[in-house]
Order: C-alpha cells, then structure tokens, then sequence
C-alpha cells in the first residue's frame, strides 16, 4: 500500500501551443517511465488526429515514479490537459483528480486568453497553482517581462518562477524538486468507507469500458462490491490498474492515487462522470461534490451525403459517443437531406474535430447543417421552450419572447489590431464590459452573443489580428433579443435544412445573400423556379432561376401565325402544370455551398 505523503497529483494548464505535451514528453523521459525505445514526441496525445493538428483533445494520465534528491521514491500522477476553449470541459474534470497545477506561460507570447480561463478553473478548484515559463531557449523569450505580466494580470508571485524548456529539458530536475516542495500531498484516510471521484470513462476494444478515478478515502481492490451514488448501479470490480501511460494492472489503489478500473460496466453511458463510487458493504454517508455535466452549446445536421449509409452512420456515431461522452445525437429528417442526426457540441472545433473522425476512421462522406445554439422561447400561454433546431420554431403569433445565449469574450490583442477588432465585436453586436492595456498588448473584455460567435469570428478575428490575438469565452446568461426565423422556400416548397435564425437587423441581408448564392447553384428547369426567404408568412428576398426555353415553333413551316400562336400556348400551359407537379433536386453541391454563406 502506497503511503500517500510521497504522492503528488497534479495537472499542466496554458493556453493552445505553449508547450504542455512537450514538457510532459521531457519529465515522462527524465522519470524513465518509457523507454528510449518506445520514447515519442506527444506521447501522450494518443489519437492520430491530435498528433497531426498538434493540439490535445482528450486529457491524459501517467504515472511518474521519481526518486528525489532527499532518496525519498515520490509517486507524480500527471494529466496533460487541453489548451483549446472547446475542451475547457475536459481541464476542470482533470483538476478536480488533482491538488495543484503548473501554469505554463511560454516566455515570448506570454500570458494569453486561455492561460487566464484555465487559471481561474485552477482557482476554483483550490488548486496549489506553480507559475513556469517554457521556451527559454528560444531567442525571443523575454521571462522578465512575462513574469511582470503574469504578476500583473493572474497576482501570482512570480519571484521564484522557474525557467524551464520542454525542447532541451533545461530545468526539469528542478521543476520535479519544486513540485514535491510546494504541492500538498493528498488528504484522505485509507481506513475509512471508500470514497472514489469517477473522472472519466472510455471504451477500450480489449479491456471493455475502463473507468478513470481517483480514490479520496479507503482503499478500492479486484473482487470488492461497489456502488455508483448518484446512478444507483452496483458492480463487481474486475480488475485494477494504473497509466503509465499503458494500462498495468496492480492489486489495489489507496488514498491520493489515480488509476483505472473495470467492472463489466456495459456502456460508458452507464458510469456518469462526477459520480462517487463507494464500497456496497459499507457505504460512505456523502458523496463527493462531483462536477457540472457538460452541456453542447452548438448544434448541427450531419447527414450521409447517400441515403444508404444512415445505418453505418449511426454505429459510427455509437461507436464514437463510447470514447466522447461530451456530444450527444438523435434522429432527425429532412424532406431535402433524407434521414440523419442533430448534434451536439462544446463547440466549433468540437464539430469539426467529430466531422473529421467520422470520415476518416469511418469512411464516411457527410452534410453538415449550418450550426446552431439553444434558443429560450417563451409562449404567449407562459410556457418556456428550448430550441436548437429551426425546423422546430413555433409559429410567429405564438411567441411572446425569444431569448438566446451571451457570453462574456476575454481576447488579448497588439495594440496595432485594436480599432479592428472593436469593430468586428461593434458589428457582432456586442457590448464592451472592459478595455486594459498589459505593456504594449490591449486586454479586451466583451459581451457577444453565441449566435454571432459561432460562424466566423475566431477566423476573422485571426485574420484581421495576423495570427496575433488569443480569445477564450465563457457562457453567461440568456437576454432577450429581436430573433427571427427566416425559411427558404423552392419553388415554393419549404427546405427545413437552408432555415436559420438571425438577428432581425440582419434578417434581409443575409437572406438576400442566400437566395443569391442558390440562384447561381439550382440547375435550370423547363420552368421558372422560385427562390425565397420568408418570415413567417412575408417574402423579404426573392431569386428566379429563369426556365430552359425549347422552341416549339422550330419544326412549323409556313402556315398562319396562330398556328404558332397555339403552339406557344400549349407550351405555356404545360410549364405552368409541369411547375405545379415537378419537383427541383437540389444537388448536394448547392447543399455544401449555401451552407457555407454566413447565414449565422
């Protein structure tokens, strides 16, 4: 049995690219977890998709062992935590295993909008939190000025920060001295009722669900009969183990440590992530606090580009759900789109991040649906709807009010992008809560709705900024707003899946934009077809793709002109019933492309 004075928990913050996975790659190699041989850059962003876009989705553990410079052997769990605002779901569930945090700061970027966030999770958590500067060996570090700037914007002592650098390893020996110093050893007490925090499940094709926890009180062993608090279930532990960074099972996990178990768990679905796993004998009296469920803020179609594969989609979707409990599905049709499934996210990047694994590990070939949030309708009879899907909305005459989601926007900028970017906030309609300046880089902070974040304001504020600015969001509250549903009729038959809510400020510019952008996509017909943008029963833009002429007259020699006459009006008659009973296929490809106008 472990005594857990020589354990220490802890967990590596910063913001996207500072450096977290490499400077966990140089103390997995100084501790000599791995071998030389198995030894690889990123080792513990396990997914292909990660190690090609250099960014950590899923947190990961590993079991360090270090002997210290007082010969005492310390045992460190280390979770290697994502950088990006989508997957700050994934930071908080980490730190909640842990009792400190290296806040990571690269030492020529210095603090960005994303240190911060993940900074006050640290925070909340009551975290020990250790300040360290990365890439000190690169000529344009200037750790200096980033200590001041972290003892200005964060308040933390920055008198003893270590200089380290995940590249060369320069101050790694003495950042694991540092660690055993200033982060507390876990409380707990190993004779009382077991008390287990489930911080996260995952299916694996040999073991099963594997369920990663962290024992707060007692001892959990293979064989001993559990239950799950908060979902009532009751299993059997199988089997016992610890990451390093492979699974290795062991015979028990006492107070402090960090590990996985395996208890013929069905689906991942069943162990809730936040719930307290207790012995069924003699079960604790109180949970552990747990942590919020996390919530998808974006929602979106996905369907197979043929009708045929919507059964491989689902699976595929089950399967993926088994490793990223976070986004969640469920069936939906469209009359244009056949049958397929409205989605949940954490974000923009989370979709993607989804759409990508589908196609590439699945083979399969996807419409997304233009995104969008959740929407509190209240009736005109009192009741309040929530609705994320605009095929949904209820008819005009029965809304009293609309609310949508606001959230409070932190972006660090240079001060040359400074009018641009209070522009694009200004037209975002937004509301500025605070402008500071840190040196020569300006602190915005701002009201935004989600609706107008959602599309392209992370790319056209990187495009504007150079590349230069960071931002980082947190959901706020919902405001009341002036939100209208535009539908897009074709030959007037209603096309659920180009719908969308917009800010009525922005209703005809951008149904006008739509109605254009089809025009120029719907293959002619042998009759007029009709493109229209409607609010409620009003058409506020409208687009003809003129019919395919056919001279009827062509083979009428001779003869008087109302034999002409007739023909031309045997043909207008036979377009005006071909419009009524014909259909228009609108081709994928139209599809793709109106959804990519930004109709947010």
């Amino acid at each position: 049995m472990t005594d857990n004075i020589y354990i220490r928990n802890f967990a590596i913050i910063a913001h996207i690219d500072h450096g977290k996975s490499t400077l966990s790659d140089r103390l997995i190699e100084f501790c000599g977890t791995v071998s030389n041989r198995e030894m690889k850059d990123q080792i513990l962003d396990s997914m292909e998709i990660e190690r090609e876009r250099g960014i950590t989705i899923k947190a990961q553990t590993i079991r360090l062992e270090y002997k210290s410079e007082n010969g005492k052997n310390y045992i460190f769990n280390l979770i290697d935590t994502p950088g990006h605002v989508d997957f700050s779901y994934e930071v908080s569930r980490s730190l909640a295993a842990c009792e400190g945090a290296l806040l990571l700061v690269d030492a020529s970027q210095g603090v960005e909008a994303q240190t911060l966030a993940n900074t006050w999770l640290a925070l909340e958590a009551n975290l020990e939190i250790i300040p360290v500067l990365n890439k000190v060996d690169l000529p344009a570090s200037e750790p200096e000025r980033i200590k001041t700037q972290i003892n200005d914007l964060i308040g933390l002592d920055t008198s003893n920060v270590l200089n380290v650098s995940g590249k060369t390893g320069e101050g790694v020996e003495e950042l694991l001295e540092l660690i055993i110093k200033t982060i507390p050893y876990p409380i707990g007490n190993s004779k009382a009722p077991l008390k287990v925090l489930l911080i996260d499940a995952w299916y694996d094709s040999y073991l099963g669900v594997m369920v990663l926890v962290r024992v707060h009180d007692g001892v959990i062993k293979k064989g001993m009969k559990v239950k799950l608090m908060k979902s009532k279930r009751e299993y059997q532990i199988e089997q016992v183990g610890i990451l390093d960074p492979k699974p290795r099972i062991v015979n028990s996990l006492s107070v402090g440590e960090v590990g996985f178990i395996t208890a013929a768990i069905k689906s991942v679905s069943d162990a809730w992530v936040g719930d307290t796993i207790t012995n069924f004998k003699e079960p604790a009296l109180e949970s552990l606090p747990g942590f919020k469920e996390s919530i998808p803020v974006v929602f979106c179609g996905l369907y197979p580009t043929d009708a045929g594969e919507f059964d491989k989609l689902r699976d595929s979707l089950a399967k993926l759900r088994l490793n990223d409990t976070s986004f969640h599905f469920e069936i939906e049709s469209s009359a244009a789109l056949g049958l397929g499934f409205r989605c949940g996210f954490l974000g923009l990047l989370h979709l993607e991040i989804v759409q990508e694994r589908l196609e590439r590990e699945f083979d399969l070939d996807l419409v997304t649906t233009a995104p969008s949030v959740i929407y509190e309708v209240k009736m005109n009879d009192g009741n309040i709807t929530k609705i994320h899907n605009p095929a949904d909305w209820p008819e005009l005459i029965k809304i009293n009010e609309i609310s949508e989601p606001w959230i409070r926007a932190t972006i660090f900028c240079p001060d040359d992008f400074l009018g641009k970017i209070l522009k694009l906030c200004n037209e975002k309609r937004g509301t500025q809560i605070d402008l500071s300046y840190v040196g020569k880089r300006v602190m915005l902070v701002y009201d935004l709705p989600l609706n107008e974040i959602i599309f392209d304001f992370n790319d056209n504020l990187k495009s504007i900024s150079r590349g230069y600015a960071s931002f980082d969001y947190e959901i706020k509250n919902y405001k009341p707003g002036n939100l209208v549903k535009v539908g897009i009729l074709i030959n007037s038959e209603s096309v659920d899946s180009l719908s969308f809510i917009v800010h009525r400020e922005n209703a005809d510019h951008r149904a006008r934009g739509i109605c254009e952008k089809l025009k120029g996509l719907i293959p002619r017909q042998l009759f007029k077809i009709a493109i229209q943008a409607t609010i409620g029963g009003k058409v506020i833009a409208r687009e003809t793709v003129s019919a395919l002429r056919k001279d009827v007259t062509a083979k009428c020699y001779g003869g008087d002109i109302t034999r002409k006459k007739k023909l031309l009006e045997k043909q207008k008659k036979g377009k005006k019933r071909m419009k009524q009973v014909g259909n228009v296929d609108i081709p994928q490809e139209a599809f793709l492309a109106a959804l990519k106008v930004d109709i947010g």
